[in-house]
Parts: structure tokens; sequence; C-alpha cells
């Protein structure tokens, strides 16, 4: 038997993931001590369950100790195993030391997170130094694909698409994407001198009556996006569809976009934002179908 928690804020996605196992999301009551530390209490029989624990790390530290807390107590409640279904695999950017000092919390994370939970199904991480998950986390680990989904939404919205990723790192969506819709793609080159500033090469395409679909993983300050829109326009493009797997807005951008000349943006559903039109929750359902066996 499988039973499914949410990590509180992620109560939807627990439905979406619970109607598709056949199951009913487990409550759980969650609130702070007066001095602020976590208090959780799981409500059901847990003894010789399969336990999913739906939610992502945003939101700073309280969202792993939560985590943490959760996993123990279900444990505690006698579930045979404890996984993490984490539609956004947060702390996965910093994965290198860029300058002296810092610190690579990617590892750190993948090693604490290996110590609370047993498997890790998630969406699309963000993988662009390390060629796996396994190199951060040591624990079983299943990677959910945002792909069919989001190439579903562009055949019923965009008529002749061509598929464009902002720079290199973006090839692995962009090429699956187009390769559901049977469309051709392009990839731009991006060069970045820091966190709010980068450029990207224009391209050297004719269009030929496609619409492009600029596609990237995730979306923060959304500056990629901004200047690819740009580039595109100035090479004669239509108006870009942008689509993000991840919408982790760290400023509002949408408004920059059009005026950069985009036809607009669309999210998954990864991340709860305004501009989620594409649900994932099939590939993750499939995804912990196949961990859990």
């Amino acid at each position: 038997m499988t039973c499914v928690l949410a990590v509180p804020g992620n109560e939807l996605h627990a439905q979406q993931l619970a109607e598709r196992l056949g199951v009913s999301p487990c409550p759980v009551e969650l609130r702070r001590f007066p001095d602020g530390e976590i208090y959780v209490r799981v409500d059901g029989d847990l003894a010789g369950q399969e336990v999913a624990l739906v939610g992502s790390l945003l939101g700073g530290g309280d969202s792993f100790l939560t985590i943490a807390f959760l996993a123990g107590t279900a444990r505690d409640l006698g579930a045979t195993s404890v996984g993490l279904v984490a539609p956004y695999l947060a702390y996965m950017r910093q994965d290198a030391q860029f300058h002296p000092g810092e610190g690579v919390t990617a590892r750190y994370v993948g090693r604490l997170m290996s110590q609370v939970v047993d498997w890790l199904v998630t969406v699309d991480p963000h993988l662009h130094r390390l060629d796996a998950l396994e190199r951060v986390y040591s624990i079983p680990t299943t990677i959910a694909r945002s792909a069919p989904a989001i190439a579903s939404y562009v055949r019923s919205q965009v008529e002749h698409p061509v598929l464009v990723g902002p720079d290199a790192e973006s090839v692995q969506w962009v090429s699956a994407v187009a390769e559901s819709c049977g469309a051709p793609y392009t990839v731009l080159e991006k060069t970045r001198r820091g966190d709010r500033d980068v450029s990207i090469t224009a391209p050297e395409t004719a269009w030929n009556g496609h619409t492009p679909v600029l596609i990237d993983d995730i979306v923060s300050t959304g500056k990629t996006m901004i200047e690819a829109t740009r580039q595109l326009r100035a090479a004669g493009s239509a108006a870009p569809l942008c689509i993000a797997i991840h919408a982790v807005f760290a400023d509002a951008l949408e408004a920059e976009l059009l005026s950069a000349g985009a036809r607009g943006i669309v999210t998954c559903d990864t991340v709860p934002h305004t501009t989620n039109r594409i649900c994932i929750a099939d590939s993750i359902a499939s995804a912990v179908r196949a961990r859990l066996g």
C-alpha cells in the first residue's frame, strides 16, 4: 500500500498524485510552537505502507526540516519506506565552486536529503555541469519528464512551431519537445556575466513562416528569455511563445517579456504561479509508480 503526504503548501500536487495512484492523501498537521519550532503530526495508519512525501525545497531551510520531520514521523508510525516527490528540486544551481570560498550547496543538500528519504522523484532537475543526480544524491532517483506535456500544449496552441533553446544547456529539453512535436529546433548561444547580466548571440536561421517557441528549464529573473526574445525578433521571427518548466520568478518579468516582443509566457505547474498552463501530474505519477514498483 502507498500513502501520500503533502508537505504544507504542496496539497494540490499531493492530491493530483494520490488520485492517479488511487489513494487518498493522509492528513498532515503542521504548526509552530510559541518559540518558532516546528510541530508535525500525521493523522493516519502508516504501518507497513510505502510513503511518498510531496513537496519542494522552496522557502528556505524550514522546508528541509519539515521534510525531515515528516519522514521521521512516518518511520516512527511504521512506514516501510519514505520517498520524496519534489516537482521542483531546489539547490541545484550551485553545483561547483566558481570563486574561492564558495560552498557547493547542491552537493550538501543532496548529502543531507539522502540521509532523510529512501528515494527521490523530481521533474527535470537543473543538471548543467552535473551529468546525473547520482553525482550529488546517493539514494535511487527517477526523473519525471515534462517534454510530453509541453509538446502536447505546443501542438494545441502553435501552428508551425520551431523550438528554440536560449543556450547549450537547454538542448536536452528543447530537442525532446521538438521530437514529440515533430518540429524543427535550434539552440542559441549565451554568455553569462552575472546573475542578471547575460547576452545571447543572434540566431542565423530562416523562419519560413514558423513561430518560435522559446523553452528553458528555470526562469527566475528572466534575463535569458528576455534577451533571447529580443534577438529572435531582431532576426525577423514572429513573436515567440515562451515556456518555462519551473516558474521560480524572482522578479516580475511578464511585462518585460511582452515589451521585448514575446507573445506571452506559460509554465508547467511544478511551482505554483499564475502562468501555470501545463500540468505534469501524469509524468510524476508514472515516475512514482516505477519507483514503487
